[in-house]
């Protein structure tokens, strides 16, 4: 009696934490408890075997696949207390309830059902409210649990049956569907396969033991039941099968007397057909000397015993994945603030402002402890921004690719004014360097833009990796939008100091710098170079020793026609203008609307031109660099180490407030029913690891 009560013991433990882990969900996954899962196809008449194993009528019957979900059947024994105390307690339709024998449904905490023909109604209620009326099958269990001082303590999980052809509105697929979840169950190495087998049909075409075969090809945890063995051709019986000669499994085969249809339509008791079993094995000239090895009753103890034998084998096992389970449960516990969820609000908030401050200056200054391997993260991504994005987009620039030459001879000849310049005109050089360092504006204010980016970005790292967020998210939402907008506001004085540079730039022209290179210097360098490229003058014809034309009068030789024009104007006029000309009168048309150029550059004008050109270059050169050097500082300042230095000063401002505190710690369902979770998973694991 008492290994039996140590065996009850143990397999109620299997029971609690197999009520614990269906209503947990995911984790039932992580710790594989010892279970006997029923399998066989349909109509082999596994429903008759649960239901003679409970001694009552309770499953869903009919055509079709009626067993649409695991039903984890966990069978209690409990001793009868007496009819006296119990009768007040029962009120049912049964005639014969029991206030000894009751069922309780898991996803019905409290209720108990006497009338089992309610148990049934309500398996059919919960099956189709998840499934469907007719449609598909659903690998979320119903768990149902059976007080009986008529049952011995065991588990078990009646599976759907193995099916071929989809009737109705099945899916296509339902053989496949129905084959996938039962490998899910009987592939774990604690399930016990009892596989389900009508010993009038051929042992060979047994799907639920072709399957079993399947996970356990040595047959060491299935166990076979022989059903319909009275309707067996007159002169067979499964004796071969029973020695193990035909399928030999470790645990052998127990055949089985069930009520047939018409026992079941004439509501037969299940009483009579367990002693009807017993009669015919007995009698039965195959079977009566090994009577006590066939029927119901040597089925149910002979899983008990098995089920106590796996589970204590299987116990160093689990126990050594509950206390794993156990220190990952307290960990997120702890992260969403232990049982309790305790903690003062202006404590939890506090907290975290100090957190978020203290990772967000980590992260921007880099000497954080999870370094990234293969990407920039944090305070990198800025210096890239700096000195890869921002200084290659500045130093691609040319002054010159808007400002052609004619452009600059234009410009030469109007900053002028009425008299032309005697010397290269400085006005025209400060007009084109101004208009080019204007255009740095852009790329600096970019530059602005894209640091914030990082800085949001930054945000978002740290905001995910503070646990405190997911418990509160109306409090990560306020950090987000205070910070965003703080970062904003930030952003008004840095792209103002950032325009201000340019400004400065372009209104005061330094020629004084000393890397500039001044105008005489740029003077010489341009003759040089023209000279260069000039050819050599034209020398006396060696054979006639005659002059070149042009070498008399410097160009002004009286027997050559000059073609060249050199006045300052020239280039503002067409070569030809064939306007018929009087002799004796002057010929001078009035200016036309729009005057432009109509010519190449001249000698003078290519001079000048080339001379500013290099003013430009050097100019507009230093101001690069003064820029490349001077707007990361700037951003620095106002933004990235002013965010630094006042977000923990702006968060308590936004964020410490009385009034606002309870508001901000609300904790999201998530995390409420997450704690729930782990709060009973916790408690089952201890009371498991007890």
């Amino acid at each position: 009696m008492g290994t039996n009560t140590i065996g009850s013991e143990i397999v109620n433990v299997i029971n609690k934490l197999q009520d614990v882990f269906s209503a947990v969900g995911s984790s039932a996954s992580q710790i594989d408890l010892p279970q006997i899962c029923v399998l066989g196809s349909q109509s082999s008449g596994k429903s008759s075997v649960l239901e003679n194993l409970v001694g009552r009528d309770f499953l869903p019957r009919g055509t079709g696949i009626v067993t649409r979900r695991p039903l984890v059947l966990q069978l209690v024994n409990r001793p009868p207390t007496g009819q006296a105390n119990g009768a007040a307690k029962i009120t049912s339709d049964d005639p014969n309830a029991n206030p000894d024998e009751w069922g309780e449904f898991l996803h019905l905490p409290g209720e108990k059902f006497y009338d089992f023909n309610k148990i049934r109604v309500e398996i059919v209620r919960d099956t189709e409210a998840k499934t469907g009326k007719n449609a598909g099958i659903s690998p979320l269990p119903i768990n149902l649990r059976i007080y009986s001082p008529n049952v011995l303590t065991l588990t078990l999980v009646d599976l759907p049956g193995l099916t071929k052809v989809p009737v109705g509105d099945q899916p296509r697929d339902i053989e496949k569907q129905i084959r996938d979840m039962l490998l899910k169950f009987i592939s774990k190495p604690a399930c016990i396969i009892l596989a389900v087998t009508a010993a009038n049909t051929d042992l060979a075409n047994s799907d639920g033991l072709k399957l079993a075969r399947e996970v356990d090809p040595e047959g060491q945890r299935t166990i076979g039941v022989l059903t319909k063995v009275d309707l067996m051709d007159a002169g067979t019986d499964v004796v071969d099968i029973l020695a193990g000669r035909i399928i030999p499994l470790r645990l052998g085969y127990v055949p089985v007397v069930n009520r047939g249809q018409r026992d079941i339509d004439s509501n037969k008791l299940i009483s009579a057909a367990l002693e009807h079993e017993r009669q015919y094995f007995e009698n039965h000239p195959s079977y009566k000397g090994k009577a006590q090895y066939c029927g119901t009753p040597f089925l149910a103890r002979k899983l008990n015993v098995i089920l106590m034998a796996h589970i204590r084998a299987t116990l160093p096992d689990i126990k050594a994945r509950i206390t794993q389970q156990l220190q990952k449960y307290n960990a997120e516990l702890l992260s969403l603030g232990g049982a309790l969820g305790e903690g003062s609000s202006a404590n939890i908030v506090l907290s975290v402002i100090t957190d978020f401050c203290a990772d967000f200056r980590t992260v921007i200054d880099g000497n954080t402890n999870d370094i990234s391997l293969n990407e920039l993260s944090g305070g990198a991504r800025i210096s890239f921004v700096f000195h890869e994005l921002f200084n290659n987009g500045i130093k691609t620039i040319d002054p010159f690719d808007q400002v052609k030459d004619g452009d600059i001879r234009t410009i030469l000849y109007n900053s002028s004014g009425s008299t032309p310049a005697v010397f290269v005109g400085t006005q025209a050089f400060e007009v084109i360097v101004k208009q080019q360092i204007k255009r740095l504006e852009d790329p600096s204010l970019k530059c602005c833009q894209l640091v914030y980016d990082e800085l949001i970005r930054i945000l978002g790292q740290v905001l995910q990796k503070i646990q405190a967020f997911r418990r509160f998210p109306a409090l990560r939402d306020r950090f987000n939008s205070v910070v965003v907008n703080f970062f904003k506001t930030s952003m008004n004085p840095t792209t103002k100091l950032v325009t201000d540079m340019v400004a400065m730039q372009a209104c005061y022209v330094n020629t004084t710098h000393p890397d500039f290179i001044n105008g005489h210097r740029a003077m010489a360098i341009v003759q040089e170079r023209l000279a260069a490229k000039q050819p050599p003058p034209p020398t006396a014809d060696p054979k006639g020793g005659k002059l070149a034309p042009g070498q008399i009068n410097n160009n002004k030789d009286l027997d050559v026609e000059v073609k060249q024009d050199n006045s300052f104007f020239a280039s503002f006029f067409s070569a030809g203008k064939n306007a018929p000309k009087k002799k004796g009168v002057a010929v001078m048309d009035a200016p036309p609307s729009v005057i432009r150029p109509q010519a190449a550059l001249n000698e003078r004008e290519t001079m000048e031109t080339e001379v500013i050109k290099l003013l430009i270059h050097s100019y507009f050169n230093i101001v690069k660099r003064e820029m490349i050097d001077m707007v990361p500082k700037a951003i620095t300042l106002t933004l990235v180490n002013h965010s630094k230095e006042n977000l923990q000063r702006e968060l308590l401002q936004e964020l410490y407030k009385p009034e606002v505190l309870d508001d901000l710690l609300k904790e999201s369902e998530y995390v409420v029913s997450r704690r729930k979770e782990c709060v009973s998973m916790v408690q089952a694991l201890n009371k498991a690891e007890e």
